[in-house]
Order: structure tokens, then C-alpha cells, then sequence
């Protein structure tokens, strides 16, 4: 019972660290945490439920293959097929498919929103995939310290990684023409599953177990360096589109100074009295967003983006209009 309950912390409370942190790594437009939590959900469920089914499914005509080709004993061999073959194969499948359900939505922004529900899902399949493996192998108390070492720092990171970086292909592909589409959502998933293939393959062997450390840990920094990126083109596409709403004389032309600058647009003191700051810059992100969306759509969908950007330029002018108002009835009363 004890043996149950640490490993349950220790499965749990780590990915749910890592889960805030990546969330709060899209400084821009946040996805609702509550929607973050169900792509984790899914990871630490139907992802692993239905890896499991597929692992059975698509390992046995694997065995097959393997007792007509080898003379001698094929268990170790069957174990590391399912180790390098059917695992990054099969569990890359089972988390993308959600994802690639939840890149439809149009309020699927991009890459960095890819990057962000791929970990989540990662860490999920991770958290649970972390649980049993602490309650199988962790047979002394120095051995069950090991084993949640080494997959909460490695194994449940490389799963976050890897479905992240499946996310991201499918952000960035989401508004490219369908030939991009067809190069770069494939390219995706074979990374990541290039990187989960690695990485079991290096830590099946004792000799190369320190190579698979070290290139999970340039891949995340890597990652981290692309994600940063990311965000950072993120900040100029906002400050592109708000530029032309400032010609326009929707919102005033000072106001470029912070909204797409992640340090200054919480700052206090430039937004006017009377509009809900927090509000008011998430509006107008969501519509700069938006208008480079309607630029990079077509059809029905286009139509729905210019639905919303004429929605949100309604909502930013009530916002003024409704602070200007407030002002001079208080004047009004002075």
C-alpha cells in the first residue's frame, strides 16, 4: 500500500509540475488550463489504453516475423522490437491521434498552441506510464529511487517531447497550403517518433545508455530554443496586425509599445481608466491572431475568422466606449 501511494506522488506531482510550467510557457494567448488538462487526461488515459491494445495487436505478426527469421531464442529479440519498433510506433500514434483531432479546432493557433497540447498529452501518457513502471520494477527501495529518477528527469520528458514536437509540425502546418500540409504533418510524426526510437534504443543497451541522456538533453534544449522562437515571431505577427488597427484608429497607436511585448503589456499605468486591462489585451491578441489566421484560410473557414474579427473589433470599441462614458458621468457628478 505504501509502495502504491509513493508511486503515485511520485508519477503525479512531477508531470503536474512539468504541465504548469509548459502552460505558462505560451506568454501570448494561453489555452484555457482546463483544456490543457484534458489533453493530458487523454494522454494518461486513452493514449495508454488504446497503446496497449495496439502494442498486442502489432506485435504479434512482429513475433511472427521474427521466429521465421531467427534459429535460436527470439525472446530477447521479440522484447526489443517492442522496445524500438512497436512502442515509438504505435504509442506516437495513440497520443496523436487526439491531437490531431484537437488541431482542427480553429481556435488552434499554431505551432507554439501544438508544442503546448502535444507536451501535455506527452506528460500524461508519461505520469501514467511512470506509475507502473514504479510499481513493477520498484522491487528495493534504492531500485524504486532509481527507476523515478530516471524516468520522471528522461523517459516522461522524451514523451512530452516527442508528441510536442508532433504538435508543433501540426501548428505550423495548419495554415500552409495543402502541398506543405502533406510534407510537414508526415515529417512531424516521424520525428517524433525518430526521437522515442532513439531514445529506447539507447537505453536498452548499457553501452549506450549515457549517448541517450545526453541527446535527449540537447534535444530539449533545442526544442526550448525553437519554442522561444516561436513565441518571439508570435510577438511580431501580433504587432504586425495590431499595426493596421492603429491606422485604422481602433486602439491607439502607443498602445503598440506593449501589447506585444510580453514584459510590458502587464505593466500598469499606459492602459486607459475604465478598461479592464487583462481583458482588453487578450481581446486585441485574439484578434491580431485571428486577422493572420483570415489571411492564411480559406472558404468556410475564412468566413468564420472574419465572423470573429469583426466580433472582437465590436467588443475592443464597447470597451472605450463604455470606459469614456463612465468618465463623464463621473465628471458629471464632480
Amino acid at each position: 500500500m505504501f509502495l502504491a501511494f509513493a508511486s503515485l506522488i511520485a508519477a503525479v506531482v512531477p508531470m503536474f509540475i512539468y504541465l504548469l510550467i509548459i502552460w505558462f510557457l505560451d506568454r501570448y494567448e494561453r489555452e484555457p488550463f482546463w483544456f490543457v488538462l484534458l489533453n493530458f487526461f487523454w494522454g494518461a488515459t486513452g493514449a495508454i489504453f488504446l497503446g496497449i491494445i495496439g502494442s498486442i495487436i502489432f506485435q504479434i505478426p512482429l513475433n511472427e516475423l521474427i521466429r521465421a527469421v531467427s534459429d535460436g531464442d527470439t525472446s530477447e529479440l521479440m522484447n526489443l522490437s517492442g522496445a524500438i519498433i512497436t512502442a515509438p510506433l504505435v504509442e506516437e500514434t495513440t497520443k496523436g491521434i487526439f491531437l490531431l483531432l484537437v488541431s482542427l479546432r480553429k481556435k488552434f493557433d499554431g505551432g507554439v498552441d501544438g508544442a503546448v497540447l502535444g507536451g501535455a498529452i506527452g506528460l500524461g501518457f508519461g505520469m501514467t506510464e511512470n506509475f507502473m513502471y514504479f510499481l513493477t520494477y520498484g522491487t528495493t527501495p534504492a531500485a524504486w529511487l532509481m527507476i523515478v529518477i530516471i524516468r520522471t528527469l528522461f523517459s516522461a520528458v522524451m514523451h512530452c517531447l516527442s508528441t510536442a514536437t508532433f504538435g508543433s509540425f501540426l501548428g505550423y502546418a495548419k495554415f500552409k497550403p495543402l502541398i506543405f500540409k502533406i510534407i510537414l504533418i508526415p515529417t512531424g510524426f516521424f520525428l517524433a517518433v525518430f526521437l522515442h526510437f532513439s531514445w529506447n534504443l539507447s537505453v536498452s543497451f548499457e553501452d549506450t545508455t549515457l549517448f541517450g541522456f545526453l541527446f535527449l538533453i540537447m534535444y530539449l534544449f533545442v526544442t526550448l530554443a525553437i519554442f522561444q522562437i516561436s513565441v518571439y515571431f508570435e510577438g511580431k505577427t501580433i504587432l504586425k496586425e495590431l499595426q493596421d488597427e492603429a491606422n485604422l484608429g481602433l486602439i491607439p497607436a502607443e498602445h503598440l509599445n506593449h501589447i506585444p511585448y510580453v514584459t510590458r503589456r502587464h505593466k500598469y499605468g499606459w492602459c486607459p481608466i475604465g478598461v479592464d486591462q487583462k481583458v482588453y489585451v487578450k481581446t486585441v491578441t485574439i484578434l491580431a491572431l485571428r486577422k493572420n489566421q483570415f489571411r492564411n484560410t480559406k472558404g468556410n473557414m475564412q468566413k468564420s475568422y472574419l465572423r470573429d474579427i469583426e466580433n472582437l473589433r465590436y467588443q475592443v470599441q464597447m470597451m472605450f466606449y463604455n470606459a469614456n462614458v463612465a468618465y463623464q458621468k463621473s465628471m458629471n457628478r464632480v
